[in-house]
């Protein structure tokens, strides 16, 4: 590409805003709790769905979104769904029950996506190609075929020190890297319920094969946890938070 073509090429430029208010930041990170009773108060349809689409703002890799989240409110689902969390005051008394799933099933379809719904005109063909090549980063192939194929081919390049990225050799490789990304969504989730003045429960203490047989999920969509939301509860905490020296987890090198 010549100079002058160079400095024709047009970007794409988003301002970085400036007057975040760190002290209310600090504020919903510091007082999210883990509530395990909840007050019979709704959470208003218009506030858990604008929850919900803040959650799917989370960051994930190549734009794939690997999620869904299912809001339980059948009351016959509802009610097995608080027996497959083990009848938990949380799952019991919680306003909303939702179900945070990860999915490797999509990747083809999200991949498309990404290519018809491109916030250009026409998405470049630099991404097109991308796009064309990244489902195979997460598929592992019938038998495991595809996964033990990257497996030996990745071993033979990083003998000629080339670097890799991360990629599914199995099946389990796929499920961590939805998990991973659907985690952090539901982070956004329960952060956004705070800062709207409701709070949760992030249960990973559940039956998965009860919560797949309600929900109907196929052997590609894992239940990462269920989140139980509502207002808190006078003695909704059970006691204060307290976390361990930073200097166990945090390494500067």
């Amino acid at each position: 590409m010549s100079e002058q073509n160079q400095t024709e090429k047009k970007r794409y430029y988003e301002p970085a805003p400036q007057d975040i208010d760190v002290a209310n930041f600090r504020k919903v990170i510091e007082s999210r709790r883990s509530v395990r009773k909840f007050t019979d108060k709704p959470i208003p349809s218009e506030i858990l769905d604008e929850c919900l689409d803040l959650a799917l703002l989370a960051p994930n890799s190549s734009n794939l979104q690997p999620w869904t989240f299912y809001v339980v409110q059948n009351p016959s689902k509802k009610k097995q769904l608080v027996k497959a969390c083990l009848g938990q005051l949380a799952a019991k008394t919680a306003s909303e029950l939702i179900v945070c799933v990860a999915r490797t099933d999509r990747v083809d379809e999200m991949a498309k996506l990404n290519i018809s719904e491109f916030p250009f005109p026409e998405a470049p063909p630099a991404v097109q190609k991308y796009y064309r090549f990244i489902p195979y980063n997460y598929k592992t192939g019938y038998f495991n075929a595809l996964g033990n194929f990257k497996k030996v081919a990745f071993k033979v390049a990083r003998t000629l020190d080339k670097q890799l990225p991360v990629t599914a050799f199995n099946p389990a490789d796929a499920k961590l890297w939805a998990t991973k990304t659907t985690a952090l969504a539901c982070e956004n989730l329960v952060l956004a319920l705070r800062a709207y003045g409701f709070d949760s429960c992030m249960m990973e203490g559940f039956d998965e094969p009860l919560v797949r047989k309600i929900l109907k999920l196929n052997d590609q969509q894992y239940p990462v946890m269920v989140i139980g939301a509502g207002e808190r509860a006078t003695d909704g905490v059970f006691f204060p938070q307290y976390r361990f020296d930073r200097d166990l987890f945090i390494q500067k090198v």
